[in-house]
């Protein structure tokens, strides 16, 4: 199975039954700590909460009170594709909805150090005809479609993981959301497609909110159902088929009357919100993704960046970020030049009373050929900056004022999506192709391996290369 989904262009597929069987590094003396401090058992189940557009995966871990609380916030490296679920193979997109991960889906010889598989597509994406494989969240910090961390991250999680199995957590839920789905982040985004969608999946987020219990999923008639039982007069358990009609259910009282409430307050504050005018964010930024901005901070200088809005209880990770690091890039916008000059000195144009005979004569010098258009000079265009897209991460990434550039002396190299570090240079006219550099194919040391373990493999070629395929 692993070779053919190398000769898919897939990342892997998983080492069936590995977790538990393989040594782990402990967890961090600080983090450990922290759990002891917090009343949690260390082998206590775990619930995974991603958001996209802030760039964070929150791992919460269940108390001795059989509540989640929030244990700590990663900041995400690296995620690709817009905001939105996974429709195909091949989009790029990074899935969102409701994944549920088993030990089988853990993967301790990942080739992005440590992996696990989402499970991607799940019992609503296959319902609603919805294609792709092998989207993980793994190390390496390098995305087509997943959501990449940095090794020394995804070893805690990992670690995480693999102790609540150890204590008898069958599977843990990963909830993927395009952002926190307050009022104020949906009026910003009432405009988009995926509105009814995201709709949906708050539902779901709702549920865990208010009752911090991991919602029970079901799919029905193509919709997630959250929570559901069966009525009190019902004399058979209730069976749900993703593409048939919903059996009848109910939602326990305790969780359906505060998630009611909460959803009302919601609805009340969205309306006030978009009554004021709050300012829409565009549908599709064009930047493949997103990337946390502690981790563009590692990139670029310091000064072009507004921490104001950043959690400040997220810590980037020590030391430095991987070699092959693709960071999320914003296309340049067209610059158009026009040019214009004196009628006598205009070439003919189409239309125009032209001699084939004069004009072949023209070429070699012969009889009256017409004069020679003269290059009339350009229209300098007025240098101005870009407007920043409105994602954490356009922004950021137009901080630089663009600096002209020569014309290339040589053909100019295709373009690849994988950069070492993003490029700080606009072209000074449209007409000139830009050439990204290509990945160096350098081999990042993995410290600390899982021991007993076998060597993850270093990939030889760019990451892009080894997942677009598969997409």
């Amino acid at each position: 199975m692993l070779a053919l989904a190398a000769a898919l262009g897939g990342c892997e597929t998983d080492d069936l039954a590995q977790v538990g069987a393989r040594a782990l590094k402990p967890l961090p003396a600080a983090l450990a700590a922290e759990i002891d401090k917090r009343n949690m058992p260390r082998e206590s189940p775990i619930l995974v909460r991603i958001f996209k557009e802030e760039a964070e995966l929150e791992v919460w871990k269940q108390d001795a009170e059989g509540k989640f609380a929030l244990l700590k916030t990663y900041p995400i490296c690296r995620w690709s594709g817009e905001l939105g679920p996974k429709v195909k193979e091949g989009d790029r997109q990074a899935p969102e909805g409701f994944y549920t991960i088993t030990p089988g889906q853990m993967n301790p010889n990942s080739n992005y150090y440590l992996a696990f598989n989402l499970g991607f597509p799940n019992a609503y994406d296959k319902a609603n005809d919805r294609t792709g494989a092998f989207l993980m969240v793994h190390g390496d910090c390098s995305s087509a479609g997943c959501y990449a961390m940095t090794d020394e991250q995804i070893q805690e999680i990992y670690a995480l993981g693999r102790d609540s199995f150890l204590g008898g957590q069958k599977s843990f839920q990963v909830q993927a959301y395009p952002f926190h789905l307050t009022p104020l982040n949906m009026a910003k985004h009432r405009n988009s497609p995926h509105m009814a969608f995201w709709r949906m999946i708050k539902e779901g987020n709702d549920h865990f909110e208010v009752s911090r219990t991991e919602p029970h999923v079901d799919v029905c008639e193509k919709r997630y159902v959250f929570d559901a039982r069966a009525p009190g007069n019902a004399s058979a358990p209730l069976t749900f088929h993703p593409r048939d009609k919903c059996p009848a259910y109910e939602i326990p009282e305790a969780i359906a009357s505060p998630v009611k409430a909460k959803q009302a307050s919601d609805e009340r504050a969205f309306a006030e919100y978009v009554n004021k005018g709050v300012t829409t964010v565009v549908v599709k930024t064009g930047a493949d993704g997103g990337m946390h901005p502690l981790f563009l901070a590692k990139l670029q200088s310091k000064s072009v960046f507004d921490f104001q809005n950043v959690n400040r209880d997220v810590k980037a990770p020590s030391g430095p970020l991987p070699a092959n690091i693709n960071p999320p890039h914003t296309p340049e916008p067209e610059i158009t030049t026009a040019a214009f000059a004196p009628a006598s000195t205009r070439a003919a144009q189409p239309g125009e009373s032209t001699s084939t005979l004069r004009t072949i004569g023209g070429w070699f010098g012969v009889g009256g050929s017409q004069p020679a258009a003269t290059a009339a000079p350009a229209v300098a265009p007025t240098t101005a900056k870009a407007k920043p897209a409105p994602t954490q991460t356009a922004a950021v990434l137009s901080g630089a004022t663009p600096k002209p550039v020569p014309a290339p002396a040589s053909k100019p190299k295709p373009q690849s999506d994988v950069v070492q570090v993003p490029s700080q240079q606009a072209q000074s006219q449209a007409a000139l192709p830009q050439a990204a550099s290509p990945p160096a194919s350098a081999a990042s040391s993995i410290p600390d391996l899982i021991a007993g373990a076998s060597p993850p493999v270093t990939p030889s070629n760019s990451f892009e290369g080894r997942w677009s395929a598969i997409r």
